[in-house]
């Protein structure tokens, strides 16, 4: 078994703080997305999409997409629950992650992707309008998490989970993307606190 990873971006963030609040320890080669090694043979042969993280299994048979990868180590390693446990739990925390995903951490990608120049050979076209106009649909959603947050300790309710990493990794990409927290929003602010506390938050 071997994880290809990328580094500070997000999505290969996302394996490493889950695989830690697991303990669990994957052989990893390190890919220089900087230098574009997610582009390099060795990686589209692997994954034609050309992202990382990739999962190589020990029979050759490979996974992508972060949260894919998570649910293979959650079905080998159960405990702790980090999708939740129960019928309800998991919709909620499948809920949550969704709309944090997509409410809000995509938001915060496009914001990065089509305004910070580092992105240009990256994002083709790159829109800058497009990245600047979803810089309020991100904060839109936060004011609306930041109400579900004064009932709930963490985003799926009273356990950590995996919305929790996907939002912390969010929350942390905010500052590259030029997204500033407004001090309203005491709630969020107090969960990303506890979150990005957590020892995992480093990994």
């Amino acid at each position: 078994m071997k994880l290809f990873d990328g580094g500070r971006a997000p999505n290969p963030r996302r394996v490493r703080i889950f695989l830690a609040e697991k303990g669990l320890s994957v052989p990893t080669e390190a890919v220089d997305m900087a230098k574009l090694g997610h582009r390099s043979e060795e990686i589209s042969r692997r994954n034609p999409l050309q992202r990382l993280p990739v999962l190589e299994l020990d029979d050759g048979t490979i996974l992508t997409e972060s949260v894919a990868i998570c649910r293979y180590f959650e079905e080998l390693h159960p405990e702790p629950a980090l999708f939740g446990t129960g019928a309800l739990g998991r919709a909620l925390v499948e809920m949550w992650n969704r709309r944090i995903e997509l409410g809000f951490y995509a938001c915060v990608a496009a914001a990065f992707r089509h305004t910070h120049p580092a992105m240009a050979e990256w994002e083709v076209p790159q829109i800058a309008e497009w990245g600047a106009a979803n810089r309020p649909k991100a904060l839109d959603f936060l004011a609306l998490l930041d109400q579900h947050l004064a009932d709930n300790r963490f985003a799926a309710g009273a356990d950590y989970s995996i919305a929790d990493i996907t939002g912390l990794v969010a929350m942390d990409f905010m500052k590259p993307a030029k997204i500033d927290l407004p001090d309203n929003l005491s709630n969020v602010a107090r969960w990303y606190a506890e979150i990005s506390a957590r020892p995992s938050a480093t990994a």
